[in-house]
C-alpha cells in the first residue's frame, strides 16, 4: 500500500501520513458517488444551498485548528487567520447567484410549442486542489459543483492532506450525505486509471502545467469535461500617472504575500522610466520591513515556502540571473531565518532580462524582477513576452489607458491598482499555459452542468 507523507516545512518533520487509496477502493469510492448523486440532486436547490452554506459555517467553526494546520502543512503565517475571509465571500457569492445561473432559459411558451434550455448537473465532480490556498482553490469548484447538484470527490495536495479532511468533516457535519462529497488520498497512478476509465464527469485541476498535461492525456479520447488552472508569471505594470506609494505597496505585497506562493502573484513588475529609481528604492525598503521566521509566532510576517525542494528552484532562478549580469537588492544575511532550505529571504532584482529564467519561468516563490520601460507599447510587448497569462495589473489614474492597455494583454484577468485578487463575480480563467476553463461567476456553473433542450411540440 502506497504511504502519502505531509513533511513539514517548519521544521522538516512528517506531519501527516496516509494510506492512499487501492485502485478497487478508489474505484468504489467512485461508485458510490455515483449512486448518491441522484438523490442529492433532487433536493430542491435552497436545500442544497442552505447545507452547503452550513458547511462553510461549520469550517470557519474550525479555526482555531485549521489556521495552525496551515502553518504546518504549508508554511503560512498564523497571523494572517487562514483563508476564511476569502472562502466566505466566494462561497457566498456562488450560492447568491446559483438560481440564476441554473435557471431555465426559455425560447418559447405558447399554444403550440414549449422550447428551453435546462442545465443539469455534470454528476460526479472530481477536484484536484492545490497546497498554496488549499481552502480558497478548492472551494472555487466544490462549492458550486455540490449546490448544482453534482457529486464530489476531492483529492487534496500531498502537502496540504489535512485540509481536504477538514474540508469533508465539515460538509458532513452541515449535512452533504458521505458519500455526495468524498475527500481521498490517491498516488499519481490511480488518479490517472480513474480518469482513462471515464470514472468522472468533470475534471477540475489546479497544479503545475506538468500536472495539467498529464491530466489531459489521461483524459484523452473520453470527452470527459476539463478545467485547468496551471502556471503563472504574471506581470504587474506601474505608468508614470501611477500613485507610486500605492503601487509599491500593492504590488511588493503581492509578490511576497505567503512567499510568493500565490498562483495570480506578482513575478514581474515593469516601471515607466521616470518612476523606476523612486519605485526600486520603496520596494527595497518594504522588503526590509518583512520579517521571516517561524510561521506559529505572531510577529513572523514570511513563513518558509512549502518544501525545501521549491526554494531550491527559486534560488537556482537568483543564482541564474546574477551570474548572467542581474543584480541583486537584498543581502540574505539581513534574514538569519534563511536556513538555505525552505526558509528563503526574500529578494528583489534589477538589471533583469527577459534572457533569464527568473523573468520567464514561473518561480513561485519571494522573488521579483524589475525592469524600467519607456512606454506602454514597450511594456505590453513585455508583459506578452511569457508563455503564461493569467492575471496582469496596472498602475494608472487613468481607467481608458488601463482599458486600452488590457485589451491588447494576453491574460485572462486585468486588474487596476490592484493585484493578487480573485473576484467571485468575474471568471476565473487563463490563456496560454495557464490552462483553459472557467470558475467562479455564472460560468462557473456553467462548466460543472450540461445544457439539455426541450422542443416540445403540444397538439
Amino acid at each position: 500500500m502506497t504511504k502519502i507523507s505531509l513533511v513539514s516545512p517548519v521544521d522538516g518533520s512528517v506531519y501527516a501520513e496516509r494510506d492512499a487509496l487501492s485502485p478497487e477502493a478508489a474505484q468504489d469510492a467512485v461508485a458510490r458517488a455515483r449512486m448518491a448523486q441522484g438523490a442529492w440532486a433532487a433536493l430542491a436547490l435552497e436545500k442544497r444551498i442552505a447545507i452547503v452554506m452550513a458547511g462553510i459555517d461549520a469550517l470557519e467553526a474550525m479555526a482555531p485548528q485549521i489556521v495552525p494546520e496551515l502553518a504546518w502543512q504549508m508554511g503560512r503565517p498564523v497571523r494572517y487567520g487562514g483563508e476564511f475571509g476569502g472562502v466566505r465571500e466566494r462561497a457566498a457569492y456562488m450560492a447568491q447567484i446559483a438560481a440564476a445561473a441554473l435557471a431555465d432559459e426559455v425560447i418559447e411558451e405558447s399554444d403550440r410549442f414549449t422550447r428551453l434550455l435546462v442545465r443539469e448537473a455534470q454528476g460526479v465532480v472530481f477536484v484536484i486542489a492545490p497546497w498554496n490556498y488549499p481552502f480558497l482553490t478548492a472551494v472555487n469548484t466544490v462549492v458550486p459543483a455540490l449546490i448544482a447538484g453534482n457529486a464530489v470527490v476531492l483529492k487534496h495536495a500531498s502537502q496540504t492532506l489535512l485540509a481536504g479532511e477538514r474540508l469533508a468533516e465539515a460538509m458532513h457535519k452541515a449535512g452533504v450525505p458521505e458519500d455526495v462529497f468524498q475527500n481521498v488520498v490517491l498516488d499519481h497512478a490511480t488518479t490517472e486509471t480513474l480518469i482513462r476509465a471515464r470514472a468522472f464527469d468533470f475534471v477540475n485541476f489546479t497544479g503545475s502545467v506538468g500536472g495539467g498535461r498529464a491530466i489531459e492525456q489521461a483524459a484523452a479520447g473520453t470527452f470527459t469535461g476539463i478545467g485547468l488552472e496551471l502556471g503563472g508569471k504574471d506581470p504587474g505594470y506601474v505608468r508614470a500617472d501611477a500613485d507610486l506609494d500605492a503601487a509599491v505597496d500593492g504590488l511588493m505585497d503581492g509578490a511576497m504575500f505567503n512567499s510568493g506562493q500565490c498562483c495570480c502573484g506578482i513575478e514581474r513588475i515593469y516601471v515607466h522610466e521616470r518612476l523606476y529609481d523612486a519605485f526600486v528604492e520603496k520596494a527595497v525598503v518594504w522588503v526590509r520591513g518583512q520579517r521571516l521566521g517561524n510561521p506559529l509566532e505572531q510577529d513572523t510576517t514570511m513563513g518558509p515556502m512549502a518544501h525545501a525542494r521549491f526554494a531550491a528552484i527559486v534560488r537556482g532562478q537568483i543564482s541564474d540571473a546574477v551570474a548572467a549580469g542581474a543584480r541583486a537588492l537584498i543581502d540574505v544575511a539581513e534574514f538569519p531565518a534563511d536556513d538555505g532550505g525552505a526558509y528563503l529571504a526574500p529578494q528583489i532584482l534589477i538589471d533583469v532580462t527577459h534572457d533569464m529564467r527568473v523573468m520567464r519561468e514561473e518561480s513561485f516563490g519571494p522573488v521579483v524582477g524589475i525592469m524600467p520601460v519607456r512606454d506602454d507599447t514597450e511594456a505590453i510587448r513585455l508583459m506578452n513576452d511569457c508563455d503564461y497569462g493569467l492575471t496582469a495589473s496596472i498602475w494608472t489614474r487613468d481607467v481608458q489607458a488601463a482599458r486600452s492597455i488590457g485589451a491588447q494583454l494576453q491574460t485572462g484577468t486585468v486588474l487596476m491598482n490592484r493585484c493578487d485578487y480573485l473576484d467571485p463575480a468575474l471568471c476565473w480563467t487563463g490563456c496560454k499555459d495557464t490552462g483553459r476553463g472557467a470558475a467562479l461567476s455564472t460560468l462557473g456553473y456553467h462548466a460543472l452542468t450540461r445544457v439539455k433542450s426541450y422542443h416540445l411540440k403540444k397538439a
